[in-house]
């Protein structure tokens, strides 16, 4: 009896775009080069390799270090005494400076996993860190840990969508340490259960005593990330702000001055808090206008001493 081969997969819709763009971006061919290549119109070859830049199949990361992104570097670092900061190229107005922070940040963790001595490095949640894990590299880092700093469970008991520790470790192939518990538990007994949990205590552990950290920082305005994933609500909120509330890390919410607050969701948030520390770096990755307020607050904190931020953001700091 013969062997059967496997079916081949069926093709996709984004199977032309994948190839268009890998004879773009690759194999250096013209538009006009692919449009013959593939039998198609050159206005149809320019749509292809749009869909696959728009659906995420292309990831472009800039090698070429920029003079003026040095210079705001070397002018952050000398101003607010970073231990290691990036500053990558702006999109523009208008644009969502995720997608100029994600490659950046990317290349900086490599850099960290390159490393040949164990480190345990320790990640925050959102959207930019998530971006920030799409764009690695694999990698084979069997000798470091990564490890959350906050839970991973919605409020509907679902796992967050803006969970990154899972994604960092496919890439890596590192020992990961989920947290695996709410952002904010519903009370403070409900926290402290959690926290008994070896799993927890354990995860906690490791993350309080990370070599690198990195996270997202966010804002506390009228419609802030927390809000909106429901993890607090409206009065919170209000009452956060009113406290003096501008920005939160890891869940857990600072004032101006970067001291974190001693009310609302902060008496039960269930994560790590990341308190100043001049023994490791701690990467807060942010950029835009909404932005500005809560990283110039956690630099004045030092919850942060290192920085991941583009062109605009950097020169709005320094001129803050």
């Amino acid at each position: 009896m013969t062997d059967q081969k496997p079916p081949l997969p069926d093709a996709t819709p984004l199977d032309d775009a994948a190839r268009a763009a890998w004879l773009y971006y690759v194999a250096g061919k013209t538009q006009d080069q692919i449009a013959q290549e593939l039998g198609i119109s050159r206005q149809r070859a320019q749509r292809l390799v749009s869909k696959a830049v728009a659906e995420g199949l292309i990831h472009v990361r800039l090698e070429h270090p920029v003079a003026r992104c040095m210079e705001l570097e070397a002018a952050l670092s000398d101003t607010f005494g970073l231990k290691r900061c990036r500053v990558a190229l702006g999109l523009g107005a208008g644009a969502d400076p995720i997608g100029a922070l994600a490659p950046v940040a990317a290349a900086e963790l490599e850099r960290v996993l390159s490393a040949s001595d164990p480190r345990v490095v320790a990640v925050g949640t959102g959207r930019t860190l998530r971006a920030m894990a799409e764009e690695l590299r694999p990698m084979l880092c069997p000798q470091h840990r990564i490890v959350s700093l906050n839970g991973n469970i919605a409020p509907d008991g679902s796992a967050s969508f803006f969970d990154v520790i899972m994604r960092i470790a496919d890439k890596v192939r590192a020992a990961h340490y989920p947290m695996p518990l709410p952002v904010i538990a519903s009370s403070l007994e409900e926290r402290d259960l959690f926290f008994s949990l070896p799993p927890v205590h354990r995860a906690r552990e490791i993350a309080q005593n990370a070599d690198v950290v990195l996270v997202g920082v966010g804002e506390m305005l009228e419609e802030p990330p927390l809000l909106k994933d429901g993890f607090l609500d409206r009065e919170e909120l209000d009452e956060m702000r009113a406290a003096g509330a501008i920005g939160e890390i890891a869940g857990w919410a600072y004032d101006s001055a970067g001291r974190y607050l001693t009310c609302g969701t902060n008496t039960r948030t269930a994560g790590v808090r990341v308190d100043p520390s001049d023994d490791r770096v701690t990467l807060g990755i942010a950029a835009g206008e909404t932005k500005r307020a809560p990283l110039l607050a956690a630099l004045r904190g030092r919850l942060i001493n290192g920085m991941i931020t583009d062109e605009e953001t950097a020169t709005a700091l320094l001129n803050a």
